[in-house]
């Protein structure tokens, strides 16, 4: 008969049995660590204080238009770095790029009149949770000087986006922005956004977003 120090499976089974259980703890850790990171409070544009992601869901408003009044204010700028640095403080990952190549390449063709932002206000929104992040829909009008030199006019614009505002660097960020609608009639009709829809110089609103 097979003594116990002769056979392998139960020689081995009390060093599997252990190791199951330091794995299953390491999954249960990692586990607790994620949903600790998830609902940690962040920094967030336009608030005193940082925020869960419940928290940056119930102040979705303020958050939404200090994220949108700082990419006006950093498409204002006329040095790329200057750009690049005004968005970043409210931008990160696909957006920040997306949003810094847009006004850069706009910049280098010379073919930008000058623009003045002078009133922003959220017309719309709605704003969810899930998986971490905050999804708003919005739409904004923008009331704004443009044109070149001495010749200058008023325009008001409309647009509607989809934004996506996740942790990013210790912060909520905005890590996704896709226009989906646009007026440049001054109407305040919104109108869905075509993929050859295109702002076109003067006409185009006051630090226009890009789309």
């Amino acid at each position: 008969m097979m003594s116990d120090d002769a056979n392998p499976a139960r020689r081995w089974l009390p060093i599997a049995l252990a190791l199951a259980a330091c794995l299953a703890l390491a999954a249960g850790l990692a586990a607790w660590t994620g949903r600790s990171a998830a609902s940690a409070p962040l920094p967030a544009p336009g608030l005193g204080a940082p925020v869960t992601a419940e928290g940056l869901r119930g102040n979705g408003y303020y958050v939404t238009v200090a994220v949108l009044e700082a990419v006006y204010a950093a498409f204002a700028q006329t040095d790329e770095a200057a750009i690049y640095d005004g968005l970043a403080e409210v931008a990160a990952a696909e957006a920040l790029e997306a949003l810094y190549l847009e006004r850069a390449g706009a910049l280098a063709t010379g073919g930008l009149p000058d623009q003045v932002v002078h009133e922003l206000s959220l017309t719309d929104g709605t704003w969810r949770i899930a998986d971490g992040a905050m999804t708003a829909d919005v739409r904004w009008a923008v009331l704004g000087e443009v044109g070149h030199s001495e010749h200058t006019h008023m325009r008001g614009n409309a647009y509607g986006a989809e934004l996506t505002i996740a942790p990013a660097d210790g912060a909520w960020r905005l890590t996704e922005f896709s226009l989906t609608e646009v007026d440049r009639t001054g109407a305040g009709t919104l109108t869905t956004l075509s993929e050859a829809d295109q702002p076109a110089s003067d006409d185009a609103p006051a630090v226009a977003p890009p789309g």
